[in-house]
């Protein structure tokens, strides 16, 4: 897909993320990186609701801005889960309410802060860590997530939101729409409590859809 392509698609599933509440004023940000290893971001205290395919950040393969509007603050978290993950194309980082929610509870468990509700969750995202909490764009975040993102799409920020990688922009976008219903079904369910599935059943799921 060439560049133009690229941008036009992110505009436009942006768009549909804050249409849906995934993303409201200047929160979260988005990336893809290019075939000749260059990426396109999100600009610093843009909206997910009005982006301009023409005003996005461009960085090359260093990370260092090239062109556009000034890129997000948080870029070296993008950057840091592409150096780790050589399949990954896209990431989505959101503030998306339930996610949000999850990354402020107390006692999460830090390896892993969803259990396997349903075969979709285990199919697109496995497991969810968790990095403590750091102020947005602090490079500790980047850090953390240097040591989580060979063996994980999807990190949680503590008491901020989910970083999501995928293959394209297409699948992050469904991984993250994935991982935010995924959170909205546990918090409605813990109340109440739920069954998982068990281990045989997520190792099946593994073997049969391996993830990127």
């Amino acid at each position: 897909m060439n560049e133009g392509a690229v941008r036009a698609e992110l505009v436009d599933r942006a768009y549909s993320m804050f249409e849906r509440g995934y993303s409201s004023g200047g929160a979260g940000n988005i990336s893809a990186r290019l075939e000749d290893g260059s990426f396109i971001i999100t600009p610093t205290n843009s909206s997910f609701g009005d982006l301009e395919a023409d005003s996005l950040s461009k960085l090359d393969a260093k990370g260092n801005w090239v062109s556009g509007d000034k890129p997000t603050k948080e870029v070296a978290m993008h950057l840091a889960m592409y150096r780790n993950r050589p399949t990954c194309h896209a990431i989505v980082h959101l503030h998306s309410p339930w996610l949000t929610a999850l990354s402020c509870m107390p006692n999460l468990d830090r390896e892993n802060c969803l259990p396997p509700l349903t075969p979709y969750y285990v199919m697109k995202i496995g497991r969810l860590p968790v990095v403590e909490y750091f102020p947005p764009g602090d490079d500790r975040i980047s850090q953390e997530i240097d040591k989580l993102a060979k063996k994980h799409n999807s990190i949680l920020l503590a008491n901020h939101g989910p970083v999501v990688g995928g293959e394209t922009l297409r699948q992050a976008f469904f991984n993250a729409e994935e991982l935010e219903d995924t959170a909205r079904l546990y918090l409605i369910l813990l109340p109440h409590g739920f069954t998982t599935l068990n281990e045989v059943q997520v190792q099946e799921l593994e073997k049969r859809y391996p993830r990127m």
